[in-house]
């Protein structure tokens, strides 16, 4: 019990460490960062979902289309005029459909529907983290990097995680989604929250480029939507049968493990910046 212990802080302390310090860093470590994180989810949703029965996922072209996708999204970010950056992408996803013409596999619909999803559900959200990133300014014509919303996203997911768990274990006794994740109870994530709305006031009073409110909001927005990324992986695995979706990271299981929550927070906090820009 204590080397596992041991095993899960110090792998958690390295974890947040590079993370951190890879947005914080600046662009090229950024996006470097993130390019081989986008890599790795899909290889380990590859590699989960091709011992299925029936099913024989192209990895590798979903590999480079994740990877090319977010370097897409990182030269949109810095430079907006160049939208024909996206071309090669779409012919990557056309490659996709076709080369199941060609291959005479027993599933071709069961490959189509995971190679798909693998961009959906994973390349995409990581490819959004490009749209906090980057900002466009019009008095220049070239973006410029912002570390701060990005990391934002995990600060608000660590400091949800964290009150859920403490929360949890003192007061929990409604369960959340029995059905799919026992342990989580509405008081932990009700604590998850009001831990999230003090996060938020800090980062407002550090980062005062948004408004308290809008802080307050986007800390929520990510604490339920991260909330739901965290169900849909639980899900994933339960209907694999799998605890942990890998074993990279010592203690802490997989890469999917380490990112459920910002699976679905990235691509909600995008919509929520911009609908409150519009106000």
């Amino acid at each position: 019990m204590k080397n596992n212990f041991m095993q899960r802080a110090i792998t958690g302390i390295i974890f947040v460490a590079v993370l951190i310090g890879c947005i914080l860093g600046g662009p090229v470590s950024f996006g470097i960062l993130f390019a081989i994180i986008s890599a790795a989810a899909i290889n380990e949703f590859g590699n989960l979902i091709n011992k299925q029965e029936d099913v024989q996922m192209n990895k590798r072209i979903c590999i480079l289309g994740g990877i090319f996708l977010f370097l897409c999204f990182f030269y949109y970010g810095i430079n907006p005029a160049q939208t024909g950056i996206f071309v090669p992408y779409l012919a990557l996803i056309i490659y996709l459909m076709v080369s199941e013409l060609y291959l005479k596999k027993k599933n071709p619909l069961n490959n189509w529907a995971y190679a798909m999803f693998s961009q959906i559900y994973l390349a995409l959200p990581f490819a959004l983290l490009n749209v906090l990133a980057f900002h466009s300014d019009e008095t220049i014509s070239v973006s410029q990097y912002n570390p701060i919303l990005p990391l934002s996203i995990f600060i608000f997911n660590w400091v949800n995680d964290t009150g859920a768990y403490c929360t949890g274990m003192l007061f929990g006794k409604h369960r959340l989604f029995e059905r799919i994740s026992p342990k989580k109870s509405w008081e932990g994530s009700i604590g998850g929250g009001v831990f999230s709305i003090i996060a938020a006031f800090v980062m407002a009073y550090f980062f005062p480029f948004m408004s308290t409110g809008v802080w307050v909001g986007l800390g929520l927005t990510i604490v339920v939507f991260g909330t739901w990324g965290d169900l849909s992986e639980s899900l994933f695995k339960r209907y694999l049968g799998l605890k942990d979706s890998g074993n990279i990271l010592p203690g802490h299981g997989g890469i999917l493990d380490r990112f459920d929550s910002a699976i679905l927070a990235i691509p909600a906090a995008v919509v929520y910046l911009y609908v409150v820009s519009l106000f």
